[in-house]
């Protein structure tokens, strides 16, 4: 899916498109960036490498994309421009009990180069995250959020998520709080 520039960035084309193996070590770069922008402080350098190998790395990355059960679109710029964002969405075979619903409930994340959050590329993958969830059925969308990430949830609530549950994990030495919003669709 092509997606005009004035529609998407005011300047520029942005192409979506699947995600393949070669694309392995870009999605794992743009990972650990956007991770580190957002959430390094929460963590001690050696849970922050020990998490940023386990779930970044190249082989990591390459192992998630040929997972059937989970599916990947980047974003990138111009036709075979730099890679600069990505969303991954799960079935919910993912998790091996995640929902009673008549029809199961997608499960994403939304990942972009912080540099470039303001030109669109969120919204671009969004748009592409709901017509796929429709598309397959789904009842609902389902995202995570860091508690302390503002910018996000006010994203989220642009489109109607909502917070159905609150999700306290251990980050480093510390206690982290999550937000689960969802999207009836």
């Amino acid at each position: 899916m092509t997606s005009r520039g004035d529609h998407i960035t005011g300047r520029r084309v942005m192409i979506l498109r699947p995600a393949l193996l070669a694309d392995a070590e870009p999605l794992a770069r743009l990972g650990r960036i956007s991770f580190c922008a957002a959430f390094a402080h929460l963590y001690r350098p050696q849970d922050l490498a020990a998490f940023l190998e386990e779930v970044y790395s190249v082989d990591a990355v390459a192992t998630e994309i040929a997972d059937p059960t989970i599916t990947h679109r980047l974003v990138e710029d111009d036709d075979g421009g730099p890679l600069t964002g990505f969303i991954k969405m799960r079935s919910p075979s993912w998790y091996a009990d995640h929902s009673d619903a008549a029809r199961p409930i997608a499960l994403g994340q939304l990942y972009t180069d912080p540099a470039r959050t303001g030109e669109g590329i969120g919204a671009a993958l969004m748009d592409w995250a709901l017509d796929f969830a429709r598309s397959g059925g789904h009842d609902a969308v389902q995202l995570s959020v860091w508690a302390e990430n503002h910018a996000a949830q006010r994203f989220y609530a642009r489109y109607g998520f909502i917070k159905i549950a609150d999700i306290h994990f251990p980050v480093g030495e510390q206690l982290d709080e999550e937000f689960l919003l969802e999207l009836r669709i």
